[in-house]
Formats: C-alpha cells, structure tokens, sequence
C-alpha cells in the first residue's frame, strides 16, 4: 500500500516556500516596514514585490534534485528559528549576535528554552519541513530545467531591480536612517549575519598577541605609605543606570550601597550591547571609535599590563567566560566548581563570588600589590527571577518565568530590579569585606556593568541590538567606585572633586587608564586624559576640589 504523496515542480515548490518565508516568518519585518513608510505604503508594497521576486530566484537557483530539499529545509529553520526571538524579543541577528549565539553556554541557552519557543518551532519548522519532506518534487532533464530555470530566475531579478531603481530615492533614505528594517527579514538577515562571522573568525584566525605595556611600572604611592593595595574590578552583567536608585530610580534598589559612601558615576555608556563585545573592549587600550575585536585579539590588555608591572592579578568568573581577556592569568570558573549552595544547572548565584573572595582573602600573600576580577553573572535575562535568592524578591508581583508572553511589563521589571537589589547587596558585601582587611592593607572596589537591557520599551527586550540604533538602556550602565581612606589618602585623590564629577559623561573607554591611575602603575600606553580620577589627584585635585567647595557649578 502506498501513501499519497503530492507531486510539484520544482519552480512550484520554490515559489511555495518564498512565500511561506516572506508571509509567515517576517511579522517584525512587515510591522517596522509598514510603520517606517508610513505614508508611502506603495513603495512599501513594491519592496516586499522586490524581495519576492529575489526569493523566487534564489530558491530556483537552488532546484537542483539532490540539493533543493535540503536547501530549502536549511532556510526554514533558520527563518522560522530567527522569527520566534525577532518578534518575541525584538532580536536582530547580525555577525555579534550570531557570535553571541555561538559563544553562549548550555546554562544560559536553557533559559530560552520556554513552551513558546518549542510551539513556534513545531509551527513554523516541524509542519513546513514535514510538508517539505512529504511532497515529491517532479525535475525535468538538466538542460530544460536549466533553461526552464534561467526563463524564471532572469525575469525575477530584472523585475526586482526595475521596482528598486524606480523607487530608489524613498528606499536609499529609509534605509539609511532604518538599518535594522532589512536586518530583520528572514532568513536573509540571520544568513548574512552568520556570512560576515565567519569572515571575522577567517580574520583573526592566525593571529598572534602583542606585548602591550612591557614597560610598565608601579609606583611608590602605596608603599611610601607603608600600605600595599588591593583592588577590586566588578564587571557587571546587564545592568542599566536608570534603574538604580543611586541615579534617581523611584524604586529603592541601592538600599545597601547608599549606606557605604560609594562614589557613583551617572552619565557613562558602554561600548557594546553584549557582553562578548563589552568586554574585551572594556580592558582593552582601544577606545570604543578605535576598536575592534581583532584588534582586542592581537594585543595584550589591562590585566596583562598590570601583571607586567609586578601586580598580581586573578579572575573569578561567574559568567560565560572572559572572552579571551583573562587568557594570561590566573582564571577561576565558578560554575565548574558546582557549589550545592549557589550553583544549579550550570549557572550560579553571584553570592558564590563573596565566597570565592573570602577564601581569596585569607589565603593571598601578606606583601605585594593586587587586583581582583569579579565577572557577574547579574541581570542576565530572560531568566530574571533566577539571578536572586528568595529574600531579594521585595519587588513584586514578580515575573517567575523566561516566557515574558506569560507576564505583564510590570512583572518583569518587578523581577529585574530584584536583581538589581542583589547587585546591590553583593557589592555591599564585597566593601564590608574590603573595609575589614588590615590597616596595612589600602582597598578599593570599581563596579562597571558591560551593557543594558531593554525591558519592553519600543518592543524590544534583552540587549545586543546593534550599537547604531541600540536604545540608551541598552547603552547607559553603571560605574561605581569605593575607596578605603587610606587609598584615597595614598593615591592623593580629593573625595569632594570625585563627588563633583558626578554627573561627567564617562565611557568603557575610561576604565583601562582610570585602573592604571588607581593601582598607580606607568606606562607608556597610559593617557591621563582618560583616567575619570586624574583631574581630582594629587594637587590638581586640591586645587579643583576647594574650587568646587566655594563654586559647587
């Protein structure tokens, strides 16, 4: 007994499924066109002709008998993968986030695996490549499926190009002031993204690491003082300014840090939109305008510089990993540790970093400068309510889940500045174990989150929008400082000036040389221009700090 199976030609079937891509995996694409050529919805509608008409020659381009099932299964996966996190979350995969795809760990992929996500990919994978599959496609002999195709295919291209060079001037325009419209058509934008990923990879593939800073040097600030030092970087993870109270949020999510004559930073940006971005240019010595990721790859960083003057530097991580930043040093992974009282499905609460420093603490040598990297796993999403324990949910209702369809906004913000409020109490516990080292012991701690998030405004949740068009809460994030009395009193910094520098429009760019200012250590590659904490040391920063005593403006 046979089952039926129904037969198309192969051109049939390629124009079957340009349409099922177009129509049924581009709802974000179809929303921002309609709404961008508002006013001009002909010139809209001959775009998405234009597009068709592309489709339509690509996929008869494709037809070939042993190559067309494949091909085509290929891009419906990848279209109907992609439109599930472009009209849930608002993602665009270009070549970073195609890297962030690549480079995340199976605890945070887990957190995107939600009854959503495997009902779409049953609709929009499953049921099309089933479908697929199922139809038996009927090929005519090579050389009159070859001009059978080219009577298709050349017909298609030339319509296409007519209704662009027609409607050139509205396309060039909105095009150039709405980049993300063609980066979220399906599944163009994903392939082009992946396509420009491997070209990086291709790149920087042999490249080898350059000494940086090999002439570096510390000083004598801190043991003139008979004191050594001992600086604390926290990298944050997804942590937006606007919602700390520290900056003027309505909620009261610094509880902890307003009690610890913290020095908080208002105004800094940051120089991605995630974290496999952020970070490496956060310690590298190119500013964000300068840098690039091959050029993070092909030099040395903060953390080498600073071993190379003597200091010892450790990394504990509770992240994803440094992105090659800790390559060189001492580097912990805390997930690897699978600590029961912190640690669950591959991720940990970030308490395992208090942890992890308390034993730091008692076991480092008694002599010698140093400096603690604490990478957070902080507000990482969509899992929200997984970044804090129980007694920091005062916010509530709260959403529980990574489904944000099952949600109010409300109830993810709620579950979000939760996690906030326990950012807040682990950099308070890191201060009061800083605060309780030895009096010959100068300490200080930086806080600086990678990047931001987006919470539903503009219909965009989580990061990693392309930085031209990213929100500023994906952009603004928080840089905090505290400074034990005798490290303000050895590095020569004048706290009033500090405080006066409040609302200064810093960067990611400042923290490479803000850290080599602190720990006091010179170098060629330092530039006091981009230390935030140069204009108010030594008797420049008297001189400002009693200025602003009289003049506070």
């Amino acid at each position: 007994m046979k089952f039926f199976r129904p037969q198309v030609g192969s051109v049939t079937m390629a124009v079957i499924v340009s349409i099922y891509l177009l129509v049924l995996t581009n709802r974000t694409f179809f929303d921002k066109g309609l709404l961008y050529f508002s006013g001009h919805e002909v010139q809209f509608a001959g775009l998405v002709i234009a597009v068709f008409l592309l489709g339509v020659a690509l996929l008869t381009s494709l037809s070939l008998k042993y190559l067309m099932k494949p091909a085509f299964i290929l891009l419906v996966l990848v279209a109907g993968s992609a439109s599930y996190f472009t009209d849930a979350f608002g993602t665009i995969f270009d070549r970073d986030m195609i890297q962030n795809v690549i480079v995340t760990t199976p605890g945070e992929a887990h957190n995107l695996l939600t009854p959503n996500l495997f009902v779409h990919l049953a609709l929009y994978v499953g049921l099309p490549t089933a479908l697929i599959m199922w139809t038996r496609i009927q090929h005519r002999p090579f050389l009159s499926k070859l001009l059978h195709n080219t009577a298709v295919v050349v017909p298609c291209l030339f319509g296409a190009l007519a209704i662009v060079a027609l409607n050139y001037p509205a396309f060039a325009s909105t095009f150039r002031e709405r980049g993300d419209l063609l980066m979220t058509l399906n599944p163009g934008g994903p392939i082009v993204g992946a396509v420009k990923y491997v070209r990086k990879l291709a790149r920087e593939r042999d490249i080898v690491v350059a000494p940086l800073g090999t002439d570096a040097k510390q000083g004598t600030r801190f043991a003139s003082a008979d004191l050594r030092s001992l600086t604390v970087i926290v990298v944050g993870e997804t942590a937006r300014a606007m919602n700390f109270s520290l900056n003027g949020y309505a909620r009261n999510t610094n509880p902890e840090l307003a009690k610890r004559s913290v020095l908080n930073f208002t105004n800094t940006s940051s120089c991605g939109t995630a974290t496999a971005v952020s970070l490496p240019c956060m310690f590298s010595v190119y500013p964000r305008s300068d840098y690039s990721s091959a050029k993070a790859l092909a030099n040395e960083n903060l953390v080498d510089v600073l071993t190379h003057a003597g200091i010892q530097v450790d990394w504990f991580d509770n992240n994803t990993g440094s992105k090659n930043v800790a390559d060189r040093i001492n580097y912990e992974f805390m997930p690897n540790s699978d600590d029961t009282r912190f640690c669950d499905d591959g991720e940990c609460k970030d308490e395992i970093l208090i942890e992890r420093l308390k034993t730091y603490l008692q076991h480092r040598p008694k002599s010698g400068n140093a400096v603690v990297v604490l990478h957070q796993l902080g507000s990482h999403g969509p899992a929200y309510h997984k970044r804090y324990t129980a007694e920091f949910e005062r916010f509530t209702p709260a959403c529980q889940t990574a489904q944000f369809a099952d949600c109010k906004q409300e109830e993810i913000v709620a579950a979000y500045d939760n996690t906030i409020l326990y950012t807040d109490h682990i950099l308070s516990e890191i201060i009061d174990l800083l605060k309780a080292e030895d009096p010959q012991t100068a300490t200080a701690m930086i806080y600086m989150s990678d990047h931001g998030e987006s919470l539903g405004e503009n219909g965009l949740y989580l990061h990693g929008t392309p930085y031209f068009m990213a929100p500023k809460t994906q952009t603004s994030v928080p840089f905090i400082t505290w400074l034990s009395d005798a490290y303000t009193k050895a590095d020569g910094l004048n706290i009033d000036c500090l405080h006066a520098e409040r609302d200064h429009a810093f960067s990611h760019d400042n923290l490479f040389h803000t850290v080599l200012g602190l720990t006091d250590v010179s170098t060629q590659v330092y530039d006091g221009a981009l230390d935030a904490f140069a204009a108010c040391r030594g008797s420049a920063g008297q001189i400002a700090g009693d200025i602003r005593k009289v003049d506070p403006s």
